[in-house]
Protein backbone atom coordinates (compact mmCIF):
# COMPACT_ATOMS: atom_id res chain seq x y z
CA UNK A 1 0.00 0.00 0.00
CA UNK A 2 2.81 2.28 1.04
CA UNK A 3 4.50 1.90 -2.38
CA UNK A 4 1.76 2.27 -4.13
CA UNK A 5 0.74 5.66 -2.30
CA UNK A 6 4.43 6.83 -3.01
CA UNK A 7 4.16 6.24 -6.51
CA UNK A 8 1.09 8.34 -6.67
CA UNK A 9 2.99 11.19 -4.79
CA UNK A 10 5.95 10.89 -7.40
CA UNK A 11 3.68 11.18 -10.67
CA UNK A 12 2.37 14.39 -9.31
CA UNK A 13 4.87 15.84 -7.97
CA UNK A 14 7.21 15.59 -10.97
CA UNK A 15 3.89 17.00 -12.87
CA UNK A 16 3.02 19.55 -10.72
CA UNK A 17 7.03 20.82 -10.36
CA UNK A 18 7.52 20.14 -14.31
CA UNK A 19 10.74 18.42 -13.64
CA UNK A 20 12.97 15.85 -15.69
CA UNK A 21 14.15 14.07 -13.08
CA UNK A 22 13.87 10.39 -12.84
CA UNK A 23 13.16 9.45 -9.30
CA UNK A 24 13.87 5.93 -7.87
CA UNK A 25 11.89 4.39 -4.72
CA UNK A 26 13.99 1.73 -2.70
CA UNK A 27 13.66 0.56 0.47
CA UNK A 28 16.65 1.48 2.53
CA UNK A 29 19.36 4.08 2.80
CA UNK A 30 22.96 2.48 2.16
CA UNK A 31 25.04 2.97 5.44
CA UNK A 32 23.14 2.96 8.18
CA UNK A 33 22.42 6.69 8.01
CA UNK A 34 18.67 7.97 8.74
CA UNK A 35 18.28 9.39 4.87
CA UNK A 36 15.43 10.11 3.59
CA UNK A 37 16.05 10.89 -0.13
CA UNK A 38 18.95 11.82 -1.92
CA UNK A 39 19.46 14.52 -5.25
CA UNK A 40 22.16 13.37 -7.66
CA UNK A 41 23.55 15.82 -10.03
CA UNK A 42 25.46 13.18 -11.99
CA UNK A 43 22.14 11.27 -13.52
CA UNK A 44 19.64 14.17 -12.67
CA UNK A 45 17.80 11.79 -10.15
CA UNK A 46 16.05 11.78 -6.98
CA UNK A 47 16.02 8.35 -4.96
CA UNK A 48 13.65 7.84 -1.93
CA UNK A 49 14.31 5.89 0.46
CA UNK A 50 10.82 4.53 2.12
CA UNK A 51 12.40 2.86 5.89
CA UNK A 52 14.05 6.03 6.42
CA UNK A 53 10.64 7.70 5.74
CA UNK A 54 8.67 5.77 8.24
CA UNK A 55 11.50 6.35 10.95
CA UNK A 56 12.06 9.90 10.27
CA UNK A 57 8.03 9.17 11.06
CA UNK A 58 8.21 8.22 14.19
CA UNK A 59 11.28 10.22 15.13
CA UNK A 60 9.65 13.69 14.53
CA UNK A 61 6.17 12.86 14.64
CA UNK A 62 5.83 10.00 17.58
CA UNK A 63 3.80 7.82 14.27
CA UNK A 64 4.25 6.29 11.12
CA UNK A 65 0.46 6.34 10.20
CA UNK A 66 0.06 5.88 6.63
CA UNK A 67 -1.27 9.55 6.35
CA UNK A 68 2.20 10.92 8.02
CA UNK A 69 4.31 9.01 5.82
CA UNK A 70 2.40 10.29 3.02
CA UNK A 71 2.62 13.64 3.89
CA UNK A 72 6.21 13.09 4.78
CA UNK A 73 7.70 11.65 1.66
CA UNK A 74 6.20 14.44 -0.54
CA UNK A 75 7.76 17.02 1.61
CA UNK A 76 11.37 14.84 1.02
CA UNK A 77 10.31 14.76 -2.24
CA UNK A 78 9.36 18.09 -2.39
CA UNK A 79 12.93 18.73 -1.05
CA UNK A 80 14.96 16.45 -3.36
CA UNK A 81 13.42 18.30 -6.34
CA UNK A 82 14.22 21.41 -5.21
CA UNK A 83 18.23 20.39 -5.52
CA UNK A 84 17.07 18.62 -8.89
CA UNK A 85 15.37 22.12 -10.04
CA UNK A 86 18.21 24.54 -8.05
CA UNK A 87 19.95 26.74 -10.96
CA UNK A 88 22.83 27.41 -8.69
CA UNK A 89 23.24 23.82 -7.25
CA UNK A 90 26.49 23.13 -9.80
CA UNK A 91 28.02 26.84 -9.33
CA UNK A 92 27.18 26.48 -5.47
CA UNK A 93 28.63 22.72 -5.23
CA UNK A 94 31.68 23.35 -7.38
CA UNK A 95 32.42 26.46 -5.46
CA UNK A 96 31.67 23.83 -2.26
CA UNK A 97 34.16 21.88 -3.81
CA UNK A 98 37.16 24.37 -4.51
CA UNK A 99 36.77 25.81 -0.35
CA UNK A 100 39.50 25.46 2.01
CA UNK A 101 37.68 26.77 4.85
CA UNK A 102 35.69 24.27 6.66
CA UNK A 103 33.09 27.58 7.85
CA UNK A 104 32.93 28.38 3.88
CA UNK A 105 31.76 24.85 2.88
CA UNK A 106 29.81 24.74 5.59
CA UNK A 107 28.14 27.78 4.67
CA UNK A 108 27.59 27.33 1.07
CA UNK A 109 26.08 23.54 2.30
CA UNK A 110 23.67 25.01 3.86
CA UNK A 111 23.03 27.58 1.22
CA UNK A 112 22.40 24.59 -0.78
CA UNK A 113 19.78 22.74 1.67
CA UNK A 114 17.73 26.26 1.77
CA UNK A 115 17.66 26.41 -1.67
CA UNK A 116 15.73 22.91 -1.76
CA UNK A 117 13.30 24.05 1.50
CA UNK A 118 12.28 26.91 -0.62
CA UNK A 119 11.34 25.50 -3.79
CA UNK A 120 9.70 22.95 -1.28
CA UNK A 121 7.77 25.53 0.36
CA UNK A 122 6.77 26.88 -3.51
CA UNK A 123 5.97 23.53 -4.06
CA UNK A 124 3.71 22.75 -1.43
CA UNK A 125 0.11 23.67 -0.67
CA UNK A 126 -0.53 25.57 2.57
CA UNK A 127 -1.29 22.60 4.58
CA UNK A 128 1.73 21.37 4.20
CA UNK A 129 3.74 24.11 5.73
CA UNK A 130 3.34 23.51 9.45
CA UNK A 131 4.68 19.96 9.01
CA UNK A 132 7.83 21.10 6.42
CA UNK A 133 8.73 23.99 8.25
CA UNK A 134 9.19 21.19 11.57
CA UNK A 135 11.23 18.57 8.74
CA UNK A 136 12.95 21.47 7.32
CA UNK A 137 14.59 23.00 10.90
CA UNK A 138 14.95 19.40 11.61
CA UNK A 139 17.35 19.48 8.80
CA UNK A 140 18.70 22.88 8.75
CA UNK A 141 20.10 22.37 12.23
CA UNK A 142 22.59 20.39 11.87
CA UNK A 143 24.17 22.84 9.42
CA UNK A 144 23.67 25.34 11.22
CA UNK A 145 25.75 24.05 14.34
CA UNK A 146 27.97 23.38 12.17
CA UNK A 147 28.77 26.95 11.32
CA UNK A 148 28.44 27.96 14.98
CA UNK A 149 30.78 25.62 16.20
CA UNK A 150 33.47 26.64 13.44
CA UNK A 151 32.47 30.52 14.12
CA UNK A 152 33.56 29.80 17.83
CA UNK A 153 36.74 28.23 16.98
CA UNK A 154 37.21 30.88 15.24
CA UNK A 155 36.96 33.37 18.13
CA UNK A 156 38.91 31.41 20.00
CA UNK A 157 41.93 31.11 18.29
Amino acid sequence: MYILNARMIVKQLLKQSGSQARVRLKHRFPGGRNVGGKYSISDHSVTLYLYEIRKQCRIMFGSASLSLCKQLLRIVLAHELGHAQDPQLSELSDSMDACESRLDRSRLALQIEENAWNYARQLLPAASMEMLEIVAGHSLSAYREVIAEEQARQHIA
